[in-house]
């Protein structure tokens, strides 16, 4: 069963259109309830296969399977009505040929209503997302650190901290950039060469530890909402749900062995006669 996208929504080619105008605003969400909550202060929605490492305690996001990211997909659509919803493309999914990822996006867009999808890797998935932009598949392109090639990368490092290293980041991002992807993550990379990308491609550019010169940004929800315990150096925490969670468990776990909950007013009386 599909679910059909809504009218109104932002679509990918309305965040193209923004390169080097007013920043694009972006969060991750894996619920219909925290979807709802940020659907209005935010341009896209991903749904990011991080939900492997964020709601079911992965050290990594190489187990997330299809099936676990179309779930996802369904919960944020049905809870947002504004932004464009983003689908990330799990390990494995498109990388063996494009007609693998073609078939697997084609899925995901059937299945969710979302209004694109997200792959990693620069000019090796060039010739992939040609093939599916071409094929009408809006594309999302993540180069700099990519977080599926971990086993190969050994570590969750920043990229680009010599400018040595720039030229294979700044030629995966042109050629994600010219093979029609409407928009690239950058994801940690130093920060003077996020600035140069953003200046150098002609589509926007989304910063998550790179330069606030990036058309826009993004977080992980609970990263920034003080939930995660432990968190990148390019997060903010802009709140700290995890105290009042703690303190409202604490209040209702007291309430309880004090029986002083359920009150009268929580209970329900006889009907009279």
């Amino acid at each position: 069963m599909s679910i059909q996208t809504q009218p109104g929504r932002v679509t990918a080619p309305q965040i193209r259109a923004r390169k080097g105008g007013e920043p694009i605003v972006s969060l991750t969400s894996y619920h219909a309830h925290t979807a709802r909550i940020i659907d209005p202060f935010v341009d896209f929605i991903l749904v990011g296969d991080s939900l492997g490492m964020v709601m079911h305690g992965l050290e990594t996001t190489i187990p997330v399977t299809l099936d676990m990211m179309i779930l996802q997909g369904h919960a944020v659509m049905r809870g947002s009505s504004h932004a464009l919803i983003v689908v990330d493309m799990p390990f494995g999914s498109y990388e063996e040929s494009r007609e693998q990822a073609f078939r697997n996006a084609a899925r995901v867009m059937k299945e969710t209503g979302c209004g694109a999808v997200k792959l990693e890797g620069g000019e090796r998935m060039a010739d992939t997302i040609r093939f599916l932009t071409e094929r009408g598949v809006p594309v999302m392109g993540h180069v700099g650190l990519t977080p599926q090639s971990i086993m190969a990368l050994g570590s969750f490092k920043a990229q680009g901290r010599e400018e040595k290293d720039w030229g294979p980041i700044e030629r995966d991002a042109r050629a994600v950039a010219d093979a029609g992807a409407f928009a690239i993550v950058l994801e940690a990379v130093a920060e003077p060469l996020g600035a140069r990308i953003t200046r150098e491609v002609a589509v926007p550019t989304i910063g998550i530890g790179a330069s606030p010169a990036c058309d826009g940004q993004i977080l992980v929800l609970e990263d920034m909402l003080g939930l995660s315990e432990r968190v990148p150096k390019f997060v903010r925490k802009f709140g700290s749900l995890a105290d009042h969670i703690r303190e409202a468990v604490a209040a209702y776990a007291g309430e309880v062995r004090a029986r002083s909950f359920p009150a009268p007013e929580n209970t329900y009386a006889m009907k009279k006669g």
